[in-house]
C-alpha cells in the first residue's frame, strides 16, 4: 500500500520543499479507509468526556487493513495524521486505532499502550493479522 503522490509534490520533495497540509491531502486520498478510522476516531475523543476514543473492528478486507498497516507504521504518516487531528494514536493487533489528548497521556495511555493490554487483544482469528 503506498501512497498517491503528484508528479508536481514529488519534484518538490527533491528540491527540499514540501507543505504539510498538502502531505496530508495526499494521505487522505491516497489512504481513504485509514483517513476515516482516524477521522472518527479522533471526533469522537474531540465530542467525548472519554480519557480516549477507539476503533476496534476489524477492516471489511486486506485491502483496508493495509491502509490502517501503512499509516500507522509509518512514522512521518503518523506524525501527520497526528498533528493535523490534535490527537496521539495508538494501534493494536493490525486494526484496533484509538485517539488519545495530547495533553492528557495518563494512565489510560499507558495501559492501553502496554504489553499487558497487546497480550490481552491476541486471539487466533489475529494472529495473521
Amino acid at each position: 500500500m503506498s501512497l498517491n503522490v503528484p508528479t508536481a509534490m514529488l519534484e518538490r520533495a527533491e528540491a527540499g520543499s514540501v507543505d504539510d497540509a498538502e502531505f496530508v491531502a495526499v494521505v487522505r486520498d491516497s489512504l481513504p479507509y485509514a483517513w476515516q478510522i482516524v477521522s472518527d476516531v479522533a471526533a469522537r475523543l474531540h465530542a467525548g468526556a472519554e480519557p480516549f476514543a477507539d476503533h476496534a473492528t476489524p477492516p471489511p478486507s486486506e485491502q483496508e487493513r493495509g491502509q490502517l498497516l501503512r499509516a500507522l507504521a509509518s512514522d512521518s504518516v503518523r506524525d501527520a495524521l497526528e498533528a493535523h487531528f490534535g490527537v496521539v494514536l495508538a494501534f493494536q493487533n493490525c486494526h484496533r486505532v484509538a485517539a488519545f489528548h495530547p495533553d492528557r497521556l495518563d494512565h489510560t495511555y499507558v495501559e492501553f499502550t502496554s504489553i499487558r493490554a497487546q497480550l490481552l487483544n491476541q486471539s487466533p482469528e489475529l494472529r495473521d493479522c
